[in-house]
């Protein structure tokens, strides 16, 4: 009997090499869950969006969901406490965990842009018109703070000496309304929310996406414990992203792109979802490796508030190892061939 079963086994054995000869061994088995947090609901997610409703994970053996959270810190919180598997946070707020701690270490991001506008009120005519005015951001020392302090930054502006007044609003969407209704006199904003306040009478000051600023964007980041013991996830993981990285650069991709941005942000015109592609197009790169330089400069402005980020050393947090493998191995330079083609 013993005999018979083993018989059986390896017929069923040979019928799956039959069936699958060329699938990867991750589709034969259950698919590994991971649960990834993000805070800002805007392009910044899009790619993570793709890859998993496009399959793309799953083509790896991963059943990722995407778990939104009102901020950084409490994205850090939940990595911290084990109820997700990694996160999708701003530069700003790995370092404030960081210095706070967190051993977290960052793989892979596909931004290196600021496709935004700085929206103003139609009185401000200037750079120096911002003096003295009303700054809205998300949260004090968040993503869209960094974005907002590099930009000023690059465009000459210190928040100090101009005596800007920063207040907290929330997110875009909720500072598109305080724009238009006068709460606030300037922001940044994404073009899709941009065009809104343009078309109620405001004006754009600048063009974020033309200041040459090093920057890295939102970044798949895990605890350093899971990075050593499960290096085969993180390597999957980053692979699924560069592949939806690649489906947002290649235009005959746009109309899946362009439904994720529609589903997702919930957008009802066009001119919207345009914008919003554009803005998504812009800032995506498949150079994912972690960049060095581009981090110690947001360090840099974010021990302005917290001065133990300036302690933080960036060669514990970023680890580029396993973007480095998948150059090494063809698969990345493999994804970009495809999209030249």
């Amino acid at each position: 009997m013993h005999c018979y079963f083993v018989l059986i086994a390896q017929v069923f054995a040979y019928l799956l090499f039959l069936l699958f000869p060329l699938a990867p061994i991750h589709s034969l088995l259950a698919e590994e869950k991971v649960l990834i947090a993000y805070g800002g609901h805007n392009e910044t997610v899009v790619p993570m969006w793709l890859a998993v409703e496009k399959g793309l994970f799953k083509r790896h053996g991963l059943e990722v969901r995407m778990l939104q959270v009102r901020s950084g810190q409490i994205i850090m919180s939940t990595l911290a406490s084990g109820g997700v598997q990694a996160v999708w946070p701003a530069p700003s707020s790995v370092l404030n965990a960081a210095a706070g701690g967190l051993k977290i270490q960052c793989v892979a991001s596909g931004s290196n842009k600021i496709p935004r506008e700085l929206v103003v009120q139609k009185e401000i005519r200037s750079i120096d018109d911002l003096r003295g005015k009303i700054f809205g951001v998300q949260s004090i020392g968040g993503g869209m703070w960094l974005r907002a302090m590099i930009v000023l930054e690059s465009l000459g502006v210190n928040p100090e000496k101009h005596a800007l007044k920063l207040r907290v609003v929330g997110e875009d969407a909720t500072i598109t309304q305080a724009l238009i209704t006068g709460n606030i006199d300037a922001a940044i904003l994404p073009y899709s929310f941009s065009s809104l306040v343009k078309r109620a009478g405001l004006r754009s000051l600048a063009d974020t996406a033309d200041l040459k600023a090093a920057f890295q964007g939102s970044t798949l980041c895990l605890q350093k414990s899971t990075t050593e013991s499960s290096p085969d996830l993180v390597q999957r993981l980053v692979k699924g992203l560069a592949e939806a990285l690649a489906l947002v650069l290649d235009p005959s991709h746009k109309p899946d792109v362009m439904e994720i941005i529609r589903r997702n942000l919930r957008f009802s015109k066009a001119e919207d979802m345009e914008a919003s592609y554009k803005v998504l197009r812009l800032m995506t790169t498949l150079d994912v490796a972690p960049n060095v330089d581009a981090w110690r400069a947001m360090q840099r402005l974010v021990s302005r508030l917290n001065a133990k980020v300036g302690q933080v050393e960036l060669d514990q947090v970023l680890n580029g190892t396993y973007v480095r493998s998948l150059e090494e191995s063809g698969f990345l330079p493999d994804v970009r061939k495809r999209l030249q083609r």
